[in-house]
């Protein structure tokens, strides 16, 4: 998938993948898409709860091993 920025939270617990998501969501603009890889066991249920929340959307999670890819695209707030 093509995506805009790239963000690496491998070995990060949680909250800190979803920061560093948040800080990379705030660096793009609406309708670019940021992949962010973690191996923390429960960040899709994060990641899913972050996106409700916030309003951007969740596009995709592909698991490769122990890292999960996460596609999210930022929507106007």
């Amino acid at each position: 998938m093509k995506f805009d920025l790239e963000v690496d939270a491998i070995g990060l617990k949680c909250p800190l993948p979803i920061l560093y998501c948040k800080r990379g969501l705030n660096s793009i603009q609406d309708n670019q898409i940021i992949k962010i890889k973690t191996t923390d066991k429960s960040a899709l249920d994060d990641f899913k709860s972050f996106c409700e929340k916030t309003g951007h959307q969740l596009l995709s999670h592909v698991k490769e091993s122990d890292v999960t890819v996460f596609y999210i695209k930022k929507l106007t707030l």
